[in-house]
This record gives structure tokens, sequence and C-alpha cells, in this order.
């Protein structure tokens, strides 16, 4: 097992995994004699994710060349924790971001920005608006986990959004909120052509000690 690993793009086994299934293969209750099949069944899904991997490698090599070759790569990643792939996936659905007027209009046309839901005196939780473009939605809200270890700013505006006493978000809408302003700094950086300013995205919530 750990000879055959590296060949299928593995780091380390999991020990509890493939105990499990040596302990099914080898199991008397009616296992043992469909074992060749369903060993040729394993073989097959694996070549069908080897096949898979490759396929999105090479779509991946190929968004980052097209990236490349707008001189965006290198402008967007500046962008702490933004990968190329993930700058390029939401370029590929909002198109040109000077097509909007502003910043918050491109979370507007991903359906982040926030939605009144207030019945009288009775003001409930403010849920997205869920208007716009779905797949836009899931990129950013993608690129945001990838991104969230390595940008301090985002989780510094993460933390504050779940912790503080006014208003404090669950989770996946301090998320939700992060990959709103995650599309608002891809606007800033690709309209402008200037280079992400951790400064100036920190806004009104100060970076805390130690992340």
């Amino acid at each position: 097992m750990r000879r055959e690993l590296p060949r299928w793009g593995g780091i380390r086994p999991r020990l509890r995994i493939i105990r499990a299934v040596f302990a099914a293969l080898a199991d008397p209750a009616g296992v043992t004699a469909h074992r060749p099949g369903a060993l040729e069944r394993a073989h097959l899904a694996l070549g069908d994710w080897r096949e898979t991997r490759a396929r999105l490698a090479d779509t991946e090599t190929r968004m980052a060349a097209v990236l490349d070759d707008l001189g965006l790569a290198e402008l967007v990643t500046t962008i702490g924790g933004l990968t190329v792939t993930g700058a390029a996936a939401i370029l590929a659905e909002t198109g040109d971001p000077a097509r909007f007027t502003t910043p918050r209009s491109l979370d507007g046309h991903a359906g982040l920005c926030p939605r009144e839901n207030a019945s009288g005196a009775h003001q409930g939780k403010t849920p997205i608006s869920g208007r716009g473009r779905p797949a836009l939605r899931l990129a950013a809200w993608r690129a945001v986990w990838a991104a969230m270890p390595n940008n301090p700013v985002m989780a510094a505006r993460f933390a504050h959004l779940t912790t503080r006493q006014d208003n404090r978000l669950a989770r996946q809408q301090a998320r939700t909120a992060c990959a709103a302003a995650l599309l608002r700094w891809i606007h800033v950086v690709v309209t402008r052509r200037v280079t992400w300013d951790p400064v100036i995205a920190a806004g009104g919530t100060p970076l805390r000690q130690g992340g």
C-alpha cells in the first residue's frame, strides 16, 4: 500500500481505512467469494478517479494560462490565500469586473448582499438575497475556504463577525460575508490594476495579534 500510494497522488496512508478494507476482503460472510469482482470494480473506480484528476489538472493549467495572458495572475494572487485557480473560477463567472460600477454591485450580482427581513415590529435575521449567479456564489464560497487559513485579514474579519456582542453571526453567515468581501477585493484589484493592500482591506476590523 505504501508503495502504490504515490502513484495515485497520495501522501500518507490512512491505516484505519486500510485495515477496514483488508478485514472486509477476508470476511468469510460472503465477501471472499466475490473478492475478484469487488477488486475489479475498485480498480475501475480508481481509474476513473485518476482520469478525472488528470482532466482537472489540465483545466486548471489552462485557466491559469488565460489569467496570465490577461496580465491578472500575479495581480489577483496578491490577495492572501487566493489561488490562481480560485480567482479564475470567480472571473469566469463575473466576466470583466469593470462592467460593475462599484465593488458592492459585484457581490450583489453574486446574490451575496444582505436582504431585509422585517415585518412590522419584528426584525428577523438578515439572509443573503440569493439572487444573481449561483455559480459565482459557489466559486467565491470555495475560494474563501482555501484563503481563510492564509489570509490574516479575512481570518480577523471572520473572528470579529462570529464573536462581536452586537449582531453576532453564525459561522456560515460569517463565511458568506467574507465571500462578499473577497469579491469586492477582486473588483478593486482588477479594475484599478493595483496590488491588494491588507491595511486597506482590514477596514474597521483591526488585525488581532496572533491571528
